[in-house]
């Protein structure tokens, strides 16, 4: 395992009118489960369908159909357990939570209250090379998503489409441990990239397949420590919950303007009332939605078509042992196998098909060298032609060819951008590349020292100059690569340089 500092939660502190004050931040995560069909039903979870068109009859309440739990959606929420230290719950029961929404056909809500398939894990939140905070996980629990109410498409009537309805989330609970905007978009950002590891969400925010409901409140300092020590909520303020986001930027920006609303509220003497909210990034507030319902409010009781889920430890055992190499795990193993800095394994780490690819480039190869023409010439061109590493024109094996071509000195650095350019632009073999073009370094002393008597030769007054002073030289090694071609070995040209000149 990595090195890790455990720092203990900075909470972000805001300066009111009258008093400091401190945040507290719990999370509700709403992942989509990576499933082709829904959680009762089989119709297909395919985004971006004709509306309407993935909706199965218990999907959309017809009368006397009954759901039929999906095996592999229970599975995928096991796995996402297992990925976060969680414990699982070998028996668990589906309640029905009531409520009315016109893109809600059965009039209630088939999730977990009570009884939920996965309980107390954990995550180690990176803040810093090094540095790591635990968030405590609270639960699991399955339930379906609702369908989607369609506002822009008439301007008299709204429509409904119900794709989505009856889609297998995953709602993962924090406590609140998080203690500032920045920590919660890493907390955000760190599940994202668990899940994504797991297989058991894409993470998807522009799809809506990964959203965050961010429950905020203020207290002032030292409450939250005496919270710490009793577990009493009464230490905290009220907390409001900002409802469905979907982007890092905007969950810093809501939880930051929608504390700076709550101590506004109290300094002025007001109370803050428990309340669901939405954020407007147009207007940079937080605007009341409804109040807080509490658990009574949705009429919750045991769904009477599902029999409680019991599952065996032998199958939970399998799905164990069947658990990738998460992204803590693989980037302390880069920094080990590949003498890797801690920052260039987490920029590697952070994507899983990234460091899929640099895993296979580096096998057998200089890890180090092969990071960095992933990290700064891969990445970058990538960037600059708005693709991801799965749709790279170059392989993992032509990229750690062009490191082999170097680490054996059969081109330099300088030469191995242009095997580069030319491999990525056609497709072409490196080592192919080099044969063919005549890239192939210079490494004959002989040639090499032709090359630079000729220059010296030619030019006294320079060397008069780099003898009185040495940093001078590199005017040489300059002409010297010039005059070859860029194809002398640059640690040959600097050494004959520095014996020709005595220096």
């Amino acid at each position: 395992m990595l090195d890790l500092t455990f720092e203990a939660p900075k909470p972000k502190v805001i300066a009111g009118a009258k008093h400091d004050w401190e945040l507290v931040i719990g999370m509700e995560i709403h992942a989509q489960v990576a499933s082709n069909a829904k959680l009762f039903s089989g119709a297909s979870t395919k985004f971006g369908a004709e509306p309407n068109s993935n909706v199965a009859f218990v999907d959309a309440a017809m009368p006397g159909m009954l759901p039929v739990i999906n095996e592999f959606c229970v599975e995928q929420a096991v796995r996402t357990g297992l990925g976060l230290k969680a414990k699982i719950n070998l028996w668990s029961a589906f309640d029905r939570k009531n409520y009315f929404y016109p893109d809600l056909p059965q009039g209630y809500q088939i999730s977990q209250l009570y009884h939920p398939l996965v309980g107390e894990g954990e995550v180690l939140v990176d803040m810093a090379p090094g540095i790591a905070r635990l968030v405590r996980i609270e639960r699991i629990h399955m339930e379906q998503d609702a369908g989607k109410s369609i506002h822009d498409m008439d301007p008299t009537m709204s429509f409904v489409d119900l794709n989505r309805t009856g889609v297998c989330l995953m709602e993962i609970v924090s406590r609140p441990d998080i203690r500032g905007p920045e920590e919660a978009a890493a907390y955000v950002t760190k599940m994202r990239q668990i899940l994504r590891y797991l297989g058991t969400c894409d993470g998807n925010m522009q799809n809506g397949n990964l959203r965050a409901d961010v429950n905020v409140s203020i207290c002032r300092p030292g409450q939250y420590e005496k919270y710490m020590e009793t577990q009493d909520f009464s230490h905290l303020g009220t907390r409001c919950e900002i409802k469905n986001m979907n982007s890092m930027r905007f969950i810093q920006a809501a939880i930051e303007v929608e504390a700076r609303r709550q101590i506004a509220i109290v300094e002025g003497g007001g109370e803050v009332t428990q309340e669901t909210r939405l954020y407007d990034p147009d207007k940079n507030e937080t605007r009341s939605m409804r109040s807080k319902e509490e658990a009574h409010d949705y009429r919750y009781f045991p769904d009477p078509d599902l029999l409680p889920l019991e599952i065996e430890q032998a199958w939970v055992d399998g799905i164990a042992a069947s658990l990738p190499e998460l992204p803590d795990e693989k980037k302390a193993r880069f920094v080990k196998e590949f003498a890797l800095s801690e920052y260039d394994a987490s920029v590697l780490t952070a994507d899983v098909a990234n460091a899929a690819y640099f895993d296979e480039a580096a096998q057998g190869r200089d890890g180090k060298l092969t990071a960095n023409w992933v990290i700064n010439e891969l990445f970058g061109r990538l960037k600059k032609d708005d693709l991801d590493i799965l749709q790279s024109p170059v392989s993992p094996a032509q990229l750690g060819g062009i490191v082999d071509l170097i680490a054996s000195d059969a081109i330099s650095g300088k030469i191995a951008k242009d095997v580069f350019e030319i491999a990525y632009t056609t497709g072409r073999d490196p080592a192919e590349i080099v044969e063919t073009e005549g890239m192939k370094q210079v490494t004959d002393t002989g040639a090499i020292e032709a090359a630079v008597d000729k220059i010296i030769a030619d030019n006294p007054a320079q060397v008069e100059k780099a003898k009185a002073n040495p940093k001078l030289a590199g005017w040489f090694v300059g002409q010297v690569m010039k005059a070859t071609g860029g194809k002398a070995n640059p640690k040959a040209v600097n050494e004959i340089i520095a014996q020709k000149l005595g220096l």
